[in-house]
Formats: structure tokens, sequence, C-alpha cells
């Protein structure tokens, strides 16, 4: 029996699709918002998809709306996948438009959405937040440096809300993953050792165990999930 529930932002993706599909499996109720989706549809054997542009607050507030629709499944816990990558110039030849592009679609929807959140995980009495930043926030690369910045300051944030809510029930952690095996990350670097890159079905694993209640003593922590070669 469903008794909670999990919002996935960017459960649409390659990663998104290994996240939810781990939840479900584990038997928990599972909201993903997605910007370019139709109506709003109610689950059956899968998740509840809901229209939502998680990069502005009327988006996020109907994303949370839906994870809390139903009483008898409490929202326990968010998952905060949504984001992108670019790379280019060395940092003089970074226009700050970009720079800017990086920490927008990086960093907002994670504290739009968390902060959203917030108030009912304490209302249900606890539950967690799981951020999901990049090996590039503690390992940069060369031509990236909005993206590693971007990355970095999702561990901040994900760090500021473990200290602000422990006394809360609400844990927050974060997973830093090397090179995601998906194909549209094959499509972009056909020539890569793709064996040295991350399944998403060991991520998600991760992710799921941070959200359960076999994590709970843990919190402030950053994962590294990198590939086995």
């Amino acid at each position: 029996m469903v008794e909670r529930t999990v919002l996935v932002t960017g459960g649409t993706g390659g990663l998104g699709g290994a996240v939810t599909a781990a939840f479900l499996k584990a038997g928990w109720r599972v909201v993903v918002p997605d910007r370019k989706g139709g109506e709003t549809t109610p689950a059956t054997s899968g998740p509840v998809r809901v229209v939502a542009d998680l990069l502005e607050p009327a988006g996020v507030a109907r994303a949370v709306e839906a994870a809390t629709a139903d009483p008898t499944a409490p929202l326990r816990a968010v998952v905060n996948l949504v984001g992108g990558y670019a790379s280019g110039g060395l940092v003089h030849e970074t226009p700050v438009e970009e720079f800017d592009r990086m920490l927008r679609i990086n960093l907002r929807p994670t504290y739009l959405v968390t902060q959203a959140a917030l108030p009912h995980l304490t209302a249900a009495g606890g539950g967690a937040v799981v951020c999901v930043s990049a090996r590039a926030a503690v390992a940069p690369f060369a031509r990236a440096a909005g993206y590693a910045t971007a990355k970095a300051a999702v561990v901040a944030f994900a760090n500021a809300v473990a200290v602000e809510y422990r006394q809360h029930g609400v844990r927050c952690n974060t997973v830093l993953p090397s090179v995601i095996d998906t194909p549209a990350n094959r499509a972009a670097q056909p020539d890569a050792d793709h064996g040295r890159w991350v399944p998403p079905a060991e991520i998600a694993g991760v992710i799921r165990f941070l959200a359960s209640d076999e994590s709970a003593p843990t919190s402030g922590a950053s994962i590294p999930v990198y590939g086995r070669a």
C-alpha cells in the first residue's frame, strides 16, 4: 500500500526515468513535473505527471500541489534532478549571459522546489531532500566554469538546508555522479569510453536509499557515484 510520495524533478530524462522506476518499484507514489507535457494525469501503475515550469514559482507551486494532493500518501521526499550542461571557452572567453544561464537552470529549480516543499516535509514529520550535483563540483574540468560553479552551488545550498532543517526532521544530501551513461550523452560523445560512465540505475539506487528511512542518520553528505572502470 502506498503511504508516501516523492516529487522527482527532471523525471522524464535519462536519469529521471531510472529514478522514477526505482521509487515505483519500492512502492512510492511518484509525482513527475514536465514542462512540455499535456494535461496533468493521475497515476495508475506509473507516476503522476503534472505540467509545470520549474523555473517559475507558479509552476513549482503546481508541482508541489500535485505532490501533496493525496492525504493518504504525504510528501516525504524531494529529488532535484533538473539541470543542464554546457561547455565553451575559457573563463575570459565565456559571456556572462552563458555563466548566468548555467546558474539559472541548475540552481534556481533546486532552490524553488526545495523552498516550496519544505513546509510540507516538516508538517509530515520529516523527510528527505536529495539534490543531484556532479563530480565537476569538486573536480572541475576546463571550459565549463559556469557548469562547475553551478553544481558547486547546488552542494552548498543542500548543505545549508541540512543545517537549517535538521531539528525539523528533514535531511538533505547531494549525489555527485561522473558522466552518466544516457542516450543523449552517448550521442554527444560517440567516441568516448562509455565503459567508464555510470549507469543511471546505479545512481537511482543511491538516490532511493538517501530518500528512505534506512538513511535517516545521514544529512549534509556529498556522495560520489562514479563509473566502475
